[in-house]
C-alpha cells in the first residue's frame, strides 16, 4: 500500500540496508547547512523513495552522480532528473524499475532498444511512447496488455493484422477502431465481448449478420438498431428481453394485429 508523505516523515532515518543515517559524516552535510537536504525529509541515502525524490528535486544537478548507486530506488529516481544524454547507461540496468524510469524520457533512438525488454512494464511504456508508424514491430509482443496498447495506437490501416489476436481484450480494442471490412471479419469472433463491440459499430444495414448470434446480448443490440423490416426475425427469440425490444419497436412503427401477435407466441 502506498504511504502518504506525512506517514513517511514519521519513520526513522535508515538507509537502504536498514542502517541509521548520520548527517554529521555525510558527504552532503554542507547541503544540510544550506537547507538543501533534511533528515527524514529530503535525503539521497534514505530508504524511502519520497525522501530520495525530494532530495533530487532540490538538487537535480547531483542526480548524474547516483546512476550507479547500489540501491535501485536511487537509480530509478535519479533517472527522472538527469539530463537525457546520461540515460542510455540505464538501458541495460539490472532492475526493471530503473529501465522503466529511463524509458519515460529516453530519446526515440534509445527507446527502440527497449522494445524487447524482458519486463512487460518497460515494454508497455515503450508501446505508449513509440511513434504510431513504428508500432508494427510490437504486434506480436508476448504480453496481452502491450498488444492492447498497440491496438489502441496502431494506424487503422494495419489493424486487420490483429483481428485474430490470441487475446479477447486485444481483439475488443481492435474492434473499436478497425474499418468496416475488418468488423465483418470479426462478426464470428468466438468471444461475445468482441462481437458486441462489432455490433455497436456496424451500420444497421449489416446487422443481419448477427440475427442468429448465440448470445442474447448480441441479439439485443441487433434488435435495437436493425431495420424495422428485419425485426420479425427476432419476434420469437428465445430471450424475453430481445422479444420485448422487438415488440416495442414494432408497435412504434405499425401496431401488430392480435392474430400476428399470437402467431409469434406473444400472450395477449
Amino acid at each position: 500500500m502506498m504511504m502518504t508523505s506525512d506517514v513517511v516523515e514519521a519513520f526513522e532515518a535508515l538507509d537502504w540496508q536498514a542502517q541509521p543515517i548520520d548527517c554529521t559524516t555525510c558527504v552532503h552535510r554542507a547541503l544540510l547547512a544550506e537547507g538543501q537536504c533534511e533528515s527524514q525529509h529530503a535525503c539521497v541515502f534514505d530508504r524511502y523513495a519520497l525522501r530520495i525524490d525530494r532530495f533530487f528535486r532540490w538538487n537535480p544537478a547531483l542526480a548524474k552522480d547516483y546512476l550507479k548507486h547500489p540501491y535501485f530506488e536511487v537509480r530509478a529516481i535519479a533517472a527522472k532528473y538527469v539530463e537525457v544524454f546520461y540515460l542510455p547507461q540505464l538501458i541495460a540496468d539490472e532492475d526493471e524499475t530503473v529501465r522503466w524510469s529511463a524509458a519515460q524520457r529516453l530519446t526515440l533512438r534509445q527507446l527502440r532498444l527497449l522494445r524487447e525488454d524482458p519486463d512487460r512494464e518497460v515494454r508497455i511504456r515503450v508501446a505508449t511512447r513509440l511513434p504510431e508508424s513504428e508500432l508494427k514491430t510490437m504486434l506480436h509482443d508476448p504480453d496481452y496488455y502491450v498488444r492492447t496498447i498497440v491496438a489502441r495506437r496502431l494506424p487503422v490501416g494495419l489493424l486487420p493484422l490483429m483481428v485474430h489476436d490470441a487475446d479477447r481484450e486485444v481483439r475488443a480494442e481492435v474492434a473499436k477502431r478497425v474499418t468496416l471490412d475488418g468488423l465483418r471479419l470479426m462478426a464470428t469472433d468466438p468471444e461475445v465481448a468482441v462481437r458486441l463491440v462489432a455490433v455497436r459499430r456496424l451500420p444497421a444495414a449489416q446487422l443481419s449478420l448477427f440475427l442468429n448470434d448465440e448470445d442474447w446480448r448480441v441479439r439485443y443490440e441487433v434488435a435495437q438498431r436493425i431495420d424495422e423490416k428485419q425485426l420479425s426475425g427476432l419476434l420469437a427469440d428465445d430471450d424475453e428481453a430481445v422479444r420485448e425490444i422487438v415488440q416495442t419497436r414494432q408497435r412504434l412503427v405499425t401496431p401488430l394485429s392480435p392474430v400476428k401477435l399470437i402467431q409469434c407466441g406473444v400472450q395477449l
